[in-house]
């Protein structure tokens, strides 16, 4: 698909346009490597399909990181022994579909499902690792410049620690902690993505008129892209009682001219700003 297919929208300043900039500032074409961290190993394309195929559009080397091993997604007791291997060979057939290849651009943590939120860190009880390792190593390896991360409000308890690994590990990427696992790299931006839950009110866009509107930014596909994300999802037959509401609702992201996604731009580590709290206790009268 051609950049020009793509329109980005700053839902705050209510401004639009064919600038990838409003989703990833200061963006540097074909130096620029995305990472979305998905929960499960359908997630990304779900929640942020667009995004990556935008950034691609604009030079960009697009990675996938599954963070579980798909062991609880089976409907039927008869494929609970073979299920990780099963959605192992849909999930590298759907992420193909979009030019990832594993082991290249697709990669898998194996951590197991519903159980995510026990692996947060570095050396846990009985001697395991946990996440802090493998996830840093690979976004330095990788040379990760834009990271995207699931929604951490009330979706699954997976998403909640994905988004917990990536905003904390995705900073301490660039800092020069366990520098003989990689050399550091900066990530430059984060995105948070929903795969099928609002997003937190923290962040949320003061609209009166629209007081349900939580994302910061938004970007409108083409139908072509999301065609492709058809052909890719439906790679996930074993996945079809599960997420057959989840496709259902595609329909209503249809906005005129084409599909929409949205996500909120974040600050993983704000600074604590100390000139407003200067300028306040100087104007305190103290009797």
């Amino acid at each position: 698909m051609h950049p020009s297919e793509f329109t980005y929208y700053d839902l705050r300043g209510r401004s639009g346009s064919h600038d990838i900039n409003t989703l990833f500032p200061g963006w540097r074409g074909k130096q620029e490597r995305l990472l979305v961290l998905s929960p499960h190993d359908d997630d990304a394309l779900l929640g942020a399909g667009y995004a990556i195929q935008a950034a691609q559009a604009n030079g960009a080397e697009a990675h996938v990181a599954i963070c579980c091993d798909g062991s609880a997604g089976y409907s039927r007791v008869a494929e609970r022994d073979t299920i990780v291997a099963t959605r192992r060979a849909e999930s590298i057939r759907a992420h193909g579909k979009f030019g990832l290849v594993e082991g290249k651009t697709l990669h898998y943590l194996g951590f197991p499902d519903f159980s995510l939120v026990s692996y947060i860190g570095w050396k846990l009880p009985a001697g395991v690792e946990g996440t802090l390792r493998p996830v840093i190593t690979l976004l330095r390896e990788m040379g990760i410049t834009r990271l995207m991360i699931p929604n951490g409000y009330r979706e699954h308890s997976d998403h909640t620690a994905a988004y917990d690994i990536g905003r904390y590990d995705g900073v301490q990427a660039g800092d020069p902690v366990g520098v003989d696992w990689a050399a550091p790299c900066k990530i430059a931006s984060a995105l948070q993505y929903s795969v099928w839950g609002d997003l937190s009110p923290e962040d949320a866009l003061v609209c009166s008129a629209h007081p349900s509107i939580r994302a910061n930014r938004a970007v409108r596909a083409p139908e072509a892209a999301e065609m492709l994300l058809g052909e890719a999802l439906a790679e996930w037959q074993s996945q079809g009682e599960i997420i057959g509401d989840l496709l259902a609702a595609r329909r209503e992201r249809a906005v005129h001219g084409g599909m929409l996604e949205v996500y909120i731009a974040f600050e993983p580590r704000p600074k604590l700003e100390y000139k407003p709290y200067v300028d306040l206790v100087n104007g305190i009268r103290v009797e």
